[in-house]
């Protein structure tokens, strides 16, 4: 590792769509590029479509690419070329962020391109494992994704769960009923998919709230804290958030998840009600009710929700 970086990598990579975040950090003198080997120019910096592709295609047979929609310029990184999207930004740090569409780059406006260069390829690997990460958790998604009608399923809680339509409404709950695994929803067989996907995520949302309030009450004594309020949210890459005045926020999708994994982002987010940070005080105070939170923590990384 260049002994000028340091790097630090966001906690909560991402749940629900891959994105990860690092930043290289200047330690109070300018970045140097290391003076890299000879190579081809097509494996460094150079402006979307200029770089040589003959000699690339020369270099090496069908490399990996990864082109992020707003790309402005490309790279070379390892056996795979790299589009990316680059921009200037009133920052300290060059910070890169793999998400869903790719790769992102934002760099001081001091920095030149040979520092974002050296940076760059000094974290080739990282940046090339999380971009392979990612590619597979869409690849999954996309197969996961639900087909609404009648007979659809769905994981809730980590088990399938079957949606049945139900034109003459036999049930007393308010627009869908769960019973022994099968979801009753109150709508016709004419019903179109947005319909049941909307009464389905209705119905999950309720069932969200209150599924996360007993958990809450069920953790907040053991911890010794107080939570004041909870609310839903539908972050793209964060499961949950606390603030100090004992606001809670959790993502609904959770309700997708094992009820152990839903335990480890309850405890998570209620043990930063005593420590608002992610010291070493804090993880230990997240073992006292979960001592296997590593586990869990891997499965919130690893398994993959279905798309909506």
């Amino acid at each position: 590792m260049h002994p000028l970086l340091r790097y630090t990598l966001d906690l909560f990579e991402p749940a629900q769509d891959g994105r990860a975040t690092v930043s290289v950090l200047p330690k109070g003198i300018p970045l140097r590029p290391r003076k890299p080997p000879a190579l081809p120019k097509s494996k460094l910096f150079a402006p979307l479509g200029l770089v040589d592709t003959a000699q690339s295609a020369i270099e090496t047979i069908a490399p990996s690419s990864f082109m992020h929609p707003q790309a402005t310029r490309e790279v070379r990184l390892g056996d795979a070329v790299v589009g990316y999207a680059f921009a200037r930004a009133k920052r300290r740090t060059i910070g890169f962020m793999v998400g869903p569409d790719g790769l992102v780059v934002r760099a001081p406006r001091w920095t030149t391109l040979g520092e974002v260069d050296a940076a760059l390829q000094e974290k080739a690997s990282w940046i090339l494992r999380k971009l392979h990460e990612t590619r597979e958790r869409h690849t999954k998604q996309q197969d996961a994704r639900i087909v609404w009608c009648d007979g659809a399923t769905f994981p809730l809680l980590g088990l399938n769960i079957t949606v049945r339509l139900d034109p003459g409404h036999h049930f007393t709950a308010q627009g869908a009923h769960l019973d022994d695994g099968t979801l009753s929803v109150a709508l016709s067989f004419e019903a179109s998919a947005n319909q049941i996907r909307d009464a389905v995520h209705a119905w999950l949302m309720r069932f969200a709230l209150a599924h996360f309030t007993q958990r809450l009450d069920h953790f907040a004594p053991q911890l010794q804290v107080r939570w004041t309020k909870m609310r839903l949210s539908n972050a793209g890459t964060r499961w949950g958030s606390a603030k100090a005045d004992g606001s809670i926020r959790l993502n609904w999708r959770l309700v997708h998840f094992s009820p152990a994994v839903v335990d480890y982002v309850v405890a998570h987010e209620l043990s930063h009600l005593r420590v608002m940070d992610h010291s070493p005080r804090f993880w230990d105070t997240v073992r006292t009710v979960v001592p296997n939170y590593q586990d869990l923590r891997g499965q919130l990384k690893d398994d993959v929700g279905p798309k909506w």
